[in-house]
């Protein structure tokens, strides 16, 4: 039986081998066409990547630029573990849950 750890219970060592796996394995998904896989694990490697970040660093109140969505912003309410509770600029009425791995302060910009 394949037991999986949960990336919480993971070294950060350990996170970026999974982080750099998952991510060649959703590279060679997209190259096979394969949309659903690469999808899916993508997802994974951001949910990875939350796990190396200090959730502390992300404040309520606090405005966010999503990364892969630099259309909208979103407020953070609050944080439960590795999630940023809140809602985008362009639905203020709708909450949602976002990994903090996707989430990049508006002034830090590229």
């Amino acid at each position: 039986m394949n037991f999986e750890r949960r990336y919480s219970e993971m070294t950060v060592s350990e996170l970026k081998t999974e982080i750099a796996t998952l991510k060649e394995k959703a590279r060679k998904a997209e190259q096979l066409g394969i949309v659903n896989e690469f999808a899916v694990l993508e997802r994974k490697a951001t949910m990875a990547e939350a796990y190396l970040l200090n959730p502390q660093d992300f404040k309520p109140g606090e405005t966010y630029e999503i990364i892969g969505d630099e259309a909208d912003s979103f407020k953070v309410d609050y944080l439960n573990g590795v999630f940023a509770w809140g809602h985008r600029l362009k639905t203020p009425g709708r909450e949602e849950a976002i990994p903090i791995s996707l989430l990049r302060l508006e002034s830090q910009g590229e």
